[in-house]
């Protein structure tokens, strides 16, 4: 599917709604998401929310007698029979997997964001697929990480909105949307209104799209909101790397690389390389004994890893292993780094068969520990 199609045009049209104490909000942003031209009819619903959240949707939405979910569906046919069941209600859990009743302490809020961004990272994997985030419900802190999360993850057919819904059917226990046949409804003062007077429509919200930014493991969602936070930081902080061989640490603008214990030494000599003021080199430059000085560092001497590698460059360091470990140093950074991996990464100066490799970091950005 070409991602520049117009959202409504994708085969599988995905709505997420985080929901409170107030369920209305799927039902009001259906109606208005297919009232509007373009209609964006989904072809499924989900719905993040705690365990009273889910109590109220189930009884309110789904439930088969007066559920104002199937009623919607019936007033207004064109929006066909989205999916949408219990199944579609996802609740927020704590660390160990047990769901909230609410959402009030720091740890609460935190399973609430972890929660929201693997969801939202699920839901945006299917490049089939197009996603519509409404944050209008639930507590203000969870429409503010559904619509982070949406900042994180959102690719260019995907939208996110607020519904709007005119005083004084908004919050009206008993407004679920315009009924097809108007109804009358009684206010807290006594007075009545009339539904066909209300008017419910989305606001669109523009947000800075942050997922070209993101390493592939975060944009598939395995790992925490923190930790997606933080990564994005480390690509708009300045760059710096810190390593240290004894240790096998890596960490490039605060954020710790995993590396094979050979590529830590290799990335160590190119780092050694930038302090020693010879950044860029060719492999006939490089020196063999520098980087078995540093591997040393890295792995027991002894062992035969060691051994077999200084076998291998006992008549200096060859092409071939210049070329093999620059080129596995550079995938395993993109890989872990996504777009923050340009300034690690290792650049090119001069034309085959004269190439040179090196670090094009400053000696100040380097910290290099044996």
């Amino acid at each position: 599917m070409n991602t520049t199609q117009p959202p409504q045009n994708f085969p599988r049209r995905i709505l997420l709604a985080v929901t409170g104490l107030s369920p209305q909000i799927v039902t009001e942003t259906l109606y208005a998401l297919a009232q509007t031209q373009p209609a964006f009819i989904p072809t499924e619903i989900h719905v993040l929310t705690t365990l009273e959240g889910a109590r109220l949707a189930k009884a309110a939405l789904l439930h088969p007698d007066g559920g104002q979910f199937h009623a919607l569906l019936t007033d207004y046919p064109h929006i066909g029979h989205p999916a949408f069941d219990e199944a579609n209600i996802h609740l927020i859990t704590n660390q160990n997997g047990q769901p909230l009743s609410d959402i009030r302490t720091p740890d609460e809020n935190a399973a609430a964001a972890d929660t929201i961004t693997a969801l939202v990272a699920e839901l945006t994997t299917d490049n089939e697929a197009a996603l519509h985030v409404s944050i209008a419900g639930g507590r203000k802190t969870m429409g503010f990480y559904l619509g982070y999360a949406f900042s994180l993850f959102a690719r260019p057919q995907d939208r996110l909105s607020h519904v709007l819904v005119s005083p004084p059917f908004e919050s009206h226990p008993e407004f679920f949307y315009p009924p097809a046949t108007p109804k009358r409804l009684a206010t807290r003062d006594g007075r009545h209104i009339d539904t066909a007077e209300a008017t419910v429509t989305l606001a669109e919200i523009p947000v800075v799209r942050l997922r070209h930014g993101m390493p592939q493991a975060l944009q598939e969602g395995r790992t925490s909101f923190i930790a997606t936070v933080t990564a994005l930081q480390s690509a708009f902080a300045p760059p710096r790397l810190e390593i240290n061989l004894s240790e096998r640490r890596v960490h490039c603008g605060g954020q710790e690389l995993k590396l094979k214990p050979s590529l830590i030494a290799w990335l160590g000599y190119w780092a050694h390389s930038v302090l020693e003021a010879r950044p860029m080199q060719s492999w006939r430059d490089a020196d063999a004994n520098t980087f078995l000085r540093l591997y040393a560092r890295v792995v027991n001497p002894d062992s035969e890893i060691f051994e077999a590698t200084q076998k291998r460059l006992i008549n200096g360091l060859e092409k071939e292993f210049f070329q093999e470990n620059n080129s596995k140093l550079d995938a395993e950074i993109k890989k872990a780094l996504g777009q923050a991996a340009a300034p690690y990464l290792l650049a090119r100066d001069g034309k085959k068969p004269n190439t040179r490799r090196g670090l094009a970091l400053p000696p100040e950005a380097i910290i290099l520990r044996l």
